[in-house]
């Protein structure tokens, strides 16, 4: 069985999807039907998508996956959270710099407690 496409060959439109069936009772039910979050996903990007949750959205093992480099696979994923509707980093919390953290620490400038709080981001 292949995928419903997402798109009108003939006008490129979104196509909604009217008609449900039941191969095993035949029954059918008409109305109209949303086609989900990854309907206007390619091929490619599900596939991308079920690599990343196979290898635990580990970037380095998608590396070996699909013998891509670090900054295309970041690329595609960033392709893929824009044709979801995002945008990539909107969301993000600043990066923790755990070195800095730790150079910190071992210096005396900040206390252990403070070091703990800085790694859960609680404090900057």
């Amino acid at each position: 069985m292949r995928p419903a496409p997402s798109i009108c060959p003939i006008c490129q439109s979104n196509l909604e999807v009217t008609r449900l069936h039941c191969t095993s009772c035949d029954t059918s039910l008409e109305g109209r039907f949303e086609m989900g979050h990854f309907s206007n996903l390619t091929p490619e990007q599900l596939h991308f998508i079920f690599t990343f949750v196979r290898v635990e959205g580990k970037l380095n093992r998608m590396e070996q996956e699909l013998d891509l480099s670090y900054p295309t696979i970041r690329n595609r994923l960033h392709e893929i959270i824009r044709a979801l509707g995002y945008e990539p980093g909107k969301d993000e919390t600043p990066e923790i710099d755990t070195r800095t953290v730790i150079s910190d620490l071992e210096s005396g400038k900040i206390s252990p407690d403070q070091a703990m709080r800085m790694l859960r981001g609680e404090e900057e």
